[in-house]
């Protein structure tokens, strides 16, 4: 009769237990990577018992190096924005820009109370009309307020969302014929060449005469202003997306496309089931790209046309002149950066469900 070890069935549990938990670490390590959480993997598989010495190094590259460089950038800031100064005084440092972002966020919620106070006594006032059986004279009444910061910022995604769509609707289509057409590339090519270098300054005063010459009406399902921004970012941002979805069908490997004629597969069919699932990846990259320009693009052109949004709110701040206009400033400006680092993180999470790459 054999005796099977107590210690060794003990060993063997402990074994499994530990592969089955860095089994979850590295299925999780591709969330992290989307969300810009790298050094969590070597933060757990260190505290796990996964080669310290290794994961250490790790965990310096990816944390505390990144945090020794705030801290670096944040120390040199502040010990020379009070040298520089300027007409609304000296440049303001960390303490100030922190100070201003919570009187905004402060001014956000008086807003937010105020907006939420007007629609009360609308609503109560329309109530007491319905119950006098005055129904008629009941109307809605806009809250025409200041919008708030978080609204400037909720504005300004919105948009950006929508001329981004839109470009990809546009752009996605022309890429792939291009990419399988020589003639449709040819064609294509010249217009490339020619608008992909205009500057959203020089688009946004055509768009704007057209869409105020076409879209006269106030009643619409989207306002003027939302329009002529939202159509701005398409005209800026379409070109990577068109250039990269061009090259990404171009480079579908030749024997894919031979196994297509062989099985005879319709246009749609080739598309869908094999043009597309190839292209993938650099068809992300292109909208990646494509949506950075875009952020860029519209905080300019609100700026220049006075639409609504943080472009807007930018820019009443550096003629509002005050003394905390600076500080606003600054704060917008990590607000757009925060912003647009997050839009490439909801990219690069589709990019990672749709596609098997790894592109960072």
């Amino acid at each position: 009769m054999t005796t099977v070890d107590p210690e060794f069935n003990a060993d063997a549990a402990r074994d499994a237990r530990r592969a089955r938990l860095f089994t979850r670490i590295n299925a999780a390590d591709k969330w992290f990577q989307v969300l810009g959480l790298s050094w969590a993997t070597p933060v757990l598989k260190a505290a796990a018992g996964d080669n310290p010495r290794a994961q250490m190094a790790e965990i310096w590259r990816l944390l505390i190096v990144p945090i020794l460089s705030i801290c670096a950038f944040l120390l040199l800031w502040a010990t020379l924005a009070p040298k520089v100064q300027t007409s609304l005084g000296a440049v303001p440092g960390p303490a100030q820009v922190w100070e201003e972002m919570v009187n905004l966020n402060q001014d956000a919620q008086a807003k937010a109370a105020k907006r939420a106070k007007f629609e009360a006594m609308v609503e109560k006032r329309n109530q007491k009309l319905i119950e006098a059986g005055r129904a008629d004279e009941v109307k809605q009444v806009a809250y025409t307020g200041a919008p708030s910061y978080y609204q400037q910022i909720w504005t300004s995604i919105k948009t950006v969302f929508f001329g981004f769509l839109i470009a990809t609707v546009v752009a996605v289509p022309l890429g792939i014929a291009a990419g399988l057409s020589p003639t449709a590339n040819a064609a294509l090519n010249p217009l490339i060449q020619v608008f992909k270098p205009v500057s959203p300054l020089a688009w946004l005063p055509i768009v704007t005469m057209i869409v105020s010459a076409v879209y006269v009406t106030n009643d619409g399902l989207f306002a003027k202003s939302f329009l002529i921004s939202a159509i701005t970012v398409t005209l800026c941002s379409l070109w990577p997306t068109l250039i990269n979805t061009s090259l990404g069908v171009a480079s579908i490997d030749k024997d894919l496309v031979n196994v297509s004629k062989v099985l005879k597969m319709n246009t749609w069919t080739k598309i869908t089931k094999l043009v597309l699932p190839s292209a993938l990846p650099l068809i992300f990259t292109g909208l990646r790209l494509s949506l950075g320009v875009g952020w860029m693009v519209l905080i300019a052109a609100e700026m220049l046309a006075q639409n609504p949004g943080l472009g807007k709110f930018v820019w009443d701040e550096f003629q509002n002149g005050s003394s905390s206009s600076l500080a606003r400033i600054m704060v917008a400006v990590f607000t757009i950066g925060i912003i647009g680092f997050l839009l490439d993180r909801v990219m690069y999470a589709l990019q990672s469900l749709f596609t098997f790459t790894n592109n960072r």
